[in-house]
């Protein structure tokens, strides 16, 4: 079989100012063994490293610079735009592959089209054999928080298979370019976090299947570009919790995770933060959750994308 006879599969990643990881990332790519792949990174208006120097060293990527930080759903927005492929690959740039992990993956949508996103067995990178992801569990309709199966858990072949799960991992996930025209790209409102839940939720909502696949496996290391416990993450990570709800729930759902989040998330959340003395973080939680107090009616936060 030539190359031609498998599906091309369109893996979109973003650099943000980590060059150096990104290049890791598409080095691990050089020894796959998926023979149809097109590699596009897209750079979000990045002020460290120089991106060109990744097209020099790699020719075979597909280098598109945006003027602006476009966030992560923009970014991978403007990324899929400009793909040809008949599967999309979202994956991190702080990621590495195992050289047959796209083969799983595409067998399980070429079989199923039934299944509107898949995401692979992700590894903690930097601990030998722990897990990050084995699929997740559906969203707290009230107090809109899920658990990572096999989160942090060593690998003692617990996982191995393959089943329905909640949602994909933002991390690497593929997803059809026919689902996407159906149901529209991520809403870029989120900027950062929770954009790849609402995709998730939507493409469920329009009667597909989520499915994590145990065969396929990457390795990610997590929070290289906003750090961990940073303000940019407490704000946006906040912010994007409560879009999800505004976006997605509805009736007495909506109204008990709102008052759960009024009443005991946000005087929680503010006890903690100043009983730590963390007051950068308490900022950025306020700034987030405030955020929506600004913009109660706009007509933005119910926008979602089209291919």
């Amino acid at each position: 079989m030539s190359a031609k006879d498998f599906p091309l599969v369109s893996v979109v990643s973003i650099n943000y100012n980590t060059p150096g990881v990104t290049a890791e990332m598409i080095e691990s790519f050089r020894k796959v063994t998926y023979p149809n792949i097109e590699l596009i990174i897209v750079d979000n208006a990045s002020t460290q490293g120089n991106v060109d120097e990744l097209k020099a060293k790699y020719p075979e990527i597909k280098l598109f610079k945006s003027n602006v930080n476009l966030g992560f759903a923009g970014g991978n927005n403007l990324g899929i735009r400009q793909a040809n492929g008949k599967y999309i690959l979202l994956l991190n740039n702080d990621t590495e592959v195992e050289p047959g992990f796209l083969e799983p993956l595409v067998d399980t949508l070429e079989r199923n089209p039934q299944i509107g996103a898949v995401s692979p067995k992700i590894y903690f990178h930097h601990t030998e054999n722990m897990l990050q992801y084995a699929g997740f569990t559906p969203i707290n309709r009230y107090t809109v928080r899920s658990k990572g199966i096999g989160h942090s858990e060593f690998d003692r072949g617990q996982y191995d298979n393959d089943y329905e799960t909640a949602y994909a991992h933002g991390a690497a996930m593929m997803v059809p370019i026919r689902i996407i025209r159906e149901v529209g790209l991520m809403a870029d409102i989120y900027f950062l976090y929770y954009e790849e839940l609402d995709w998730a939720q939507r493409i469920k909502d329009a009667g597909y299947k989520i499915h994590y696949v145990h065969s396929s496996v990457v390795y990610h290391k997590e929070s290289v570009s906003t750090g961990k416990s940073s303000p940019l993450k407490t704000y946006y990570i906040n912010r994007s919790r409560i879009l999800f709800i505004r976006r997605n729930f509805s009736g007495l759902s909506y109204l008990i995770s709102i008052l759960f989040l009024l009443f005991i998330s946000v005087p929680k959340n503010i006890i903690t933060f100043t009983l730590k003395g963390d007051f950068k973080l308490l900022s950025a939680y306020l700034k987030g959750v405030g955020w929506h107090v600004n913009h109660l009616s706009a007509r933005e936060v119910q926008y979602t994308p089209v291919l």
